[in-house]
């Protein structure tokens, strides 16, 4: 009888967290679909906008991939005070300076990934954006059904070393929707050899 009423408690315990897990999951997703409808909005009447005032007549939206919980992945935070500044390439002659600011170890289905995390030295010195980090990265999609010049990931100075790295919050950078814009090229060393079907598509479908 014990044995019996033990399975049955387990049971429940079971159920009860696959439904919290079930809730988490769908959670997350409405929350990233909230906020890629939100940016859907600013690109079509924001004042900062970078589609061309022609774009914006016929704008629909963006394009994504499927909100995909997999590439919302946890990763160690290994911080790095020991580079120099250096000049960071752009699509002009812009050399906006940068420093090395650490890397993040992570495992994506089942393989050993690394990226490097950037401060931008100028808008650090901005209050709203002291603890801005930046990650440009490019991947095996790029010129299929991402935008070919690579994708960014904003972060944020963590506290703890384990962080979450979230591919769904991959976006285009300005230049992929003008050519007006002067946007960061990923350094070679944030070249995934693998493909990440998930945040933004190529606009240009």
């Amino acid at each position: 009888m014990k044995r019996i009423l033990a399975a049955i408690f387990i049971f429940i315990i079971c159920i009860g967290t696959f439904s919290y897990a079930q809730d988490n999951t769908l959670a997350y997703q409405q929350q990233v679909e909230a906020d890629r409808k939100k940016k859907n909005t600013e690109f079509k009447t924001g004042e900062k906008s970078p589609l061309p005032q022609k774009e914006r007549r016929k704008f629909k939206g963006l394009h994504y991939f499927p909100v995909d919980s997999t590439y919302r992945v946890e990763a160690v935070f290994v911080r790095d005070s020991t580079q120099a500044p250096f000049k960071m390439k752009t699509t002009t002659a812009r050399l906006p300076e940068y420093v090395k600011y650490g890397e993040l170890h992570f495992t994506l289905h089942g393989k050993p990934f690394m990226l490097t995390v950037f401060q931008n030295l100028e808008l650090v010195k901005k209050p709203e954006y002291k603890d801005y980090l930046f990650i440009p990265f490019t991947d095996e999609t790029n010129g299929f059904d991402s935008y070919g010049g690579g994708r960014y990931i904003d972060f944020r100075i963590p506290a703890t070393e384990k962080v979450i790295l979230d591919f769904n919050q991959a976006y285009n950078p300005y230049c992929a929707y003008s050519p007006t814009y002067s946007c960061p090229i990923p350094p070679a060393e944030n070249q995934l050899q693998v493909q990440i079907h998930a945040g933004e598509k190529s606009y240009h479908e």
